[in-house]
């Protein structure tokens, strides 16, 4: 496909339809990079429908991204005066509150497009929208969106607000810069207070019981069994969530990604009590999905233990970024976190519905924030 900004554009239903060499020059600081794409191909998430785009000057690529395609319900969240005017709008027009939606960016994690330093950005992403109409259209999804992009894309996917994108805040992500050359380092950073609490929290904890962590790139399956069931507890209290992340996952990573990926096991008395899934490249630590047997998980803090040991790690291998995720805000701010602003940039297809979307887009987001702001864990 030939774009009206001159590029070609290549858009592909699995990541192994593009050249993996490709990609990596567009992405090569990604955590989430080639091999966890495939990994999410491979893992059948039956609520999603993944496509990449691959944007080339000539037969050069300038320009790579990943998408998917998913149902979901616009009304969702929304409270107050507005549930009243949704539910009647909800009860003429169905359609509009459940959507297909073409999604660019990761179920979980953040949004990221690759752009070649020697190409025009704005002329790179009118490419990729260019592609994800074409998408948009096959599929025939009504909404477009641009999901969690770090406010370092803000100027450049701002540009779409001239072709009818709004853009609204999204929830934040929380990173961490490590400077320091051990754990009681790291307590010097912070205040007084967190500093102390921390400290009483730890002593307590070490006096009362004994966990055993154990860090693999492989779970056997036993483990995986162990460690998946953990998982499962923690996704069934979470409030907001696009996906489940299925069992596969977790045993495909290890094969395509062996250097990367980290288990982090925590057992007392032999049995698995908390699991984390992490990504460690170039320096980066990406803290992605946990797990926690919440029969003991608040009365021995195990979210501290968790964070302790993974800091611990980090430290001891030389990673400079701790990122976080989002959720936990005040939690993740006394532990020294800084919040990184993220943006949604969203557009109904249909210019007279656009206005609908914008409405209850802004109104969720808005709630998911206020809420998990407060939210501790």
């Amino acid at each position: 496909m030939t774009a009206g900004s001159g590029f070609n554009i290549k858009i592909a239903r699995k990541i192994e339809e593009i050249p993996v060499g490709d990609w990596n020059k567009l992405m090569p600081e990604a955590g989430e990079n080639y091999f966890f794409l495939k990994t999410l191909d491979e893992s059948k998430m039956s609520q999603f429908s993944f496509f990449y785009i691959l944007v080339y000057d000539k037969d050069i690529p300038v320009g790579a991204t990943s998408c998917f395609v998913m149902n979901f319900g616009l009304d969702f969240g929304v409270t107050g005066k507005l549930k009243g005017f949704a539910r009647c709008i909800k009860s003429i027009f169905p359609f509009i509150f459940n959507p297909r939606i073409l999604i660019c960016g990761l179920p979980n994690g953040q949004g990221r497009i690759g752009i070649a330093a020697a190409a025009d950005p704005g002329m790179v992403v009118k490419a990729i929208c260019e592609g994800m109409e074409q998408i948009a259209k096959e599929k025939k999804a009504k909404v477009v969106v641009f999901k969690d992009f770090s406010f370092r894309y803000k100027d450049i996917l701002d540009k779409c607000l001239d072709d009818g994108f709004f853009r609204t805040a999204s929830l934040p992500f929380t990173e961490m810069d490590i400077r320091f050359r051990d754990f009681n380092g790291y307590l010097g950073t912070l205040s007084y207070a967190s500093r102390s609490g921390l400290r009483r929290k730890f002593k307590k904890i070490d006096e009362e019981v004994k966990f055993d962590l154990e860090v693999k790139g492989r779970l056997e399956e036993d483990e995986l069994k162990e460690a998946y069931a953990l998982y499962l507890q923690t996704f069934g209290r979470k409030e907001v969530g696009l996906e489940k992340v299925p069992v596969d996952f977790f045993r495909n990573i290890s094969g395509n990604m062996p250097e990367e990926t980290k288990f982090f096991l925590w057992r007392m008395d032999k049995k698995m009590v908390a699991f984390s899934y992490c990504l460690a490249s170039g320096g980066r630590f990406i803290d992605y999905f946990l797990g926690f047997d919440y029969s003991i998980a608040f009365h021995f803090h195990l979210y501290f233990i968790r964070f302790r040991d993974q800091l611990d790690w980090c430290i001891n291998n030389n990673i400079r970024l701790y990122e976080f995720g989002t959720t936990g805000y005040e939690s993740k701010r006394r532990l020294g976190f800084r919040l990184v602003p993220s943006y949604n940039y969203v557009k109904h297809r249909n210019r007279f519905l656009n206005p609908v979307v914008r409405v209850f887009s802004r109104n969720l987001v808005e709630k998911l924030y206020k809420f998990f702001s407060k939210r501790k864990k």
